[in-house]
């Protein structure tokens, strides 16, 4: 059985990933700290090394151990408010430890070519755009520190393959929501910033009430617009991007989001229809950094991988999360 290391598997997309790549027939290792993943959310069997990007002996042993036929890559920090307070965190796991990564990669080749790579990148490269929906030429100005650091990897990535022979595809997903159909696994993160999370854990009485930060923007009802896309949808992109790879693909980079937009007002909304009662809100300030639209030109991916999106339904989204959450109101409670 070939085997996949999955850095950041116990995060919340490397999670349902795992799920999609033992659906498929893959063998799986995940290599996370678990500084901000859960042992819980790894199923059982697949086997954990708990050590950090950081730690560039350990990936060489754990390629040498394992010997994977590819790698998909999502360890890193995420938080785009949190990025612009403490970038030197950002830099150091997104940056320096993806290049311990890609470093041993191409080390470990023994004089062929490195083993692939499938790179979680995010939409924040972009930064706020100058056409909507946004494609994958589109200018890279990104306007968080989160952005720059996942600019910058893909930038390596283009490198490396050129000089090192190390294919790669980054998948430039905009905003993940959602859990597991089955409501067993799903959202927990250890800073609650994520929208939907939010609004779920207000209903559930952990928090008072969402923040709506900044009501100002130049949109329809003055708040931030963005491409929802459901964590399936998302797990099922990394499984078609390595399986591109296994068939010669080059080096490239592709959008994952549904190709339309809600606004934080509409996803309250929705949150508040899919809990069945009206979910507190309050307004705050803008969040540095944070772009007005941000919604997917997704043609790419569709046309070269047959990538579609399985949900486009923001209600039906909601309910996926509002069922994980409402079954496991502290998450996995580690």
């Amino acid at each position: 059985m070939s085997t996949i290391l999955v850095t950041g598997g116990a995060g919340y997309i490397g999670s349902h990933t795992l799920r999609h790549l033992m659906e498929a027939g893959y063998g799986v290792v995940v290599l996370d700290d678990l500084s901000a993943g859960h042992r819980a959310a790894v199923p059982d069997g697949v086997e954990i090394l708990e050590v950090s990007t950081d730690d560039r002996p350990a990936i060489d042993k754990a390629l040498g151990d394992h010997h994977p036929v590819a790698v998909i890559h999502f360890a890193g920090s995420i938080e785009a408010g949190e990025s612009m307070r403490d970038p030197r965190r950002f830099y150091s796991n997104n940056v320096v430890g993806a290049l311990n990564l890609a470093d041993a990669l191409v080390e470990h080749a023994a004089g062929g070519p490195p083993v692939p790579m499938v790179f979680s990148s995010s939409a924040a490269v972009y930064g706020e755009p100058d056409v909507v929906p946004i494609n994958e030429d589109a200018a890279k100005e990104p306007t968080n520190v989160y952005g720059e650091t996942k600019l910058a990897f893909e930038r390596v990535l283009e490198s490396y393959s050129r000089a090192y022979g190390l294919r790669s595809i980054s998948l430039r997903y905009f905003n993940a929501c959602g859990a597991a159909a089955d409501g067993t696994i799903g959202a927990d993160h250890r800073n609650k910033t994520h929208l939907i999370t939010v609004a779920m854990l207000v209903a559930l009485g952990r928090f008072d009430a969402v923040q709506v930060m900044g009501e100002d923007y130049p949109t329809p009802d003055g708040t931030c617009i963005r491409d929802y896309v459901h964590v399936d949808d998302l797990a099922a992109a990394h499984v078609m991007a390595l399986e591109a790879l296994f068939a010669g693909s080059p080096t490239t980079a592709y959008n994952v989001g549904v190709g339309h937009g809600f606004s934080v007002q509409q996803v309250l909304d929705a949150a508040d229809r899919v809990v069945g009662r009206p979910i507190a809100r309050t307004r705050a300030a803008r969040r540095a950094g944070d772009p007005a639209r941000l919604i997917a030109d997704s043609s790419k991916i569709q046309a070269e991988l047959g990538w579609r999106p399985s949900y486009t339904d923001l209600d039906a989204m909601v309910e996926t999360a509002w069922r994980w959450h409402s079954t496991h109101p502290d998450g996995y409670g580690d």
